[in-house]
């Protein structure tokens, strides 16, 4: 997922899987405590998507190893779906997934015991994925990746930010009531409720003499 950071549709879907594949084997493989979160995940497959440039691979496990690949013929047992910012969020930034999947950021279906050893996975692995880019592929390479990958993150906050405010200053411009105006109408309901509670009891009251005086009435007359 981490070479999703660069100009993908420059990038052959192709040299991506194999860019992703070389990471997570080799971080998966030479850490053995692993081993019993990598058989949990054996042959299930997992469709991602980064919907922004549409690009979709599958990863798999097999007998203790991983593969990606750009095509797969049977049906994934778990889809992941993203932006580019969300996948350089998670993986880059190191934002919780289940916070991501809250915001809307991640989509996750699909089996529900795989996402979970996935996620157990991922975070036992703990990847860095600018050191592992850097130890595979060179300094240039995991460099660039990495700095796209933080821009990204930076312009996804900043835009977030940035329609907060715009948002703040449309509710001020509509005149949306504060805090303290809140309260002031909040107080100006509840008195006007209790003088009608009072009025009520009033009526009753009212009503209770004039049965009163009608039958006092129908009284004298017979």
């Amino acid at each position: 997922m981490s070479v999703m950071f660069l100009p993908l549709r420059l990038i052959p879907l192709p040299v991506q899987c194999v860019v992703m594949s070389s990471v997570l084997d080799l971080a998966f493989s030479r850490d053995a405590s692993l081993n019993e979160h990598l058989d949990g995940l054996n042959h299930k497959v997992f469709r991602i998507h980064v919907t922004d440039t549409n690009a979709v691979m599958f990863l798999g496990f097999k007998s203790g190893r991983t593969w990606v690949h750009a095509d797969h013929a049977d049906e994934a047992d778990v889809r992941i779906e993203a932006t580019t910012a969300g996948f350089a969020r998670m993986c880059f930034a190191k934002e919780d997934p289940d916070d991501l999947v809250f915001q809307q950021v991640l989509k996750l279906s699909g089996d529900s015991e795989a996402m979970l050893r996935f996620k157990k996975l991922l975070a036992a692995a703990d990847l860095d994925w600018e050191r592992e880019l850097r130890a595979l592929f060179g300094d240039f390479f995991g460099a660039r990746v990495a700095k796209a990958a933080y821009a990204l993150v930076a312009a996804e906050a900043k835009v977030s930010t940035t329609s907060k405010d715009m948002l703040q200053d449309c509710l001020k411009n509509i005149q949306t009531p504060d805090q303290q105006r809140l309260q002031a109408w909040q107080a100006g309901v509840e008195q006007l409720s209790h003088q009608v509670t009072k009025l009520k009891a009033k009526t009753t009251r009212l009503e209770h003499r004039c049965d009163a005086l009608q039958t006092s009435e129908a009284s004298q007359k017979t």
